[in-house]
C-alpha cells in the first residue's frame, strides 16, 4: 500500500491504480452485492489464479477496500467483504454497468474513424 503522499497526483490515476486491474474490478462486483468467501470468489472469477486472487484481495485490503473477517469456528471460515471505503465504489461501478449495458445494446455514438 502506498501513502497519500506516493499516490499520483492526478486522481484518474490514483483510482487506475486502487481499483485499476481487471480482477479488482470483478471482485469488487461480486463485493458489491455480498461477502465472499475466498473460494466462491475463485470459482466465480473465471480464469483467476489463486495467486492473483490472493494478492488483489491483501492488496484492497492494505488500501482500505476490502474488510476479511475470520470467524472463529472449526474449521475457520474467512469472508472477504466491502469496507466502508469500499462501498463507496458502488456508484463508479453502476456507472461502468449501465455504459458497458449501453454500449452492448448499440445505444452509445458510433466511434469516429
Amino acid at each position: 500500500m502506498k501513502t497519500r503522499e506516493e499516490l499520483p497526483e492526478c486522481p484518474v490515476a490514483t483510482t487506475v491504480q486502487l481499483i485499476g486491474s481487471k480482477w479488482k474490478l470483478l471482485i469488487l462486483r461480486d463485493l458489491l452485492a455480498r461477502p465472499w468467501r475466498f473460494n466462491e470468489l475463485q470459482r466465480d472469477l473465471d480464469g483467476i489464479s489463486q495467486k492473483v486472487l490472493t494478492d488483489s484481495l491483501r492488496s484492497m485490503e492494505a488500501d482500505g477496500l476490502v474488510v476479511r473477517t475470520i470467524f472463529p469456528e472449526v474449521p475457520p471460515r474467512v469472508e472477504y467483504a466491502l469496507s466502508p471505503l469500499g462501498e463507496t465504489l458502488h456508484p463508479i461501478l453502476d456507472a461502468m454497468k449501465a455504459w458497458g449495458v449501453a454500449y452492448k445494446a448499440g445505444q452509445l455514438p458510433e466511434r469516429r474513424v
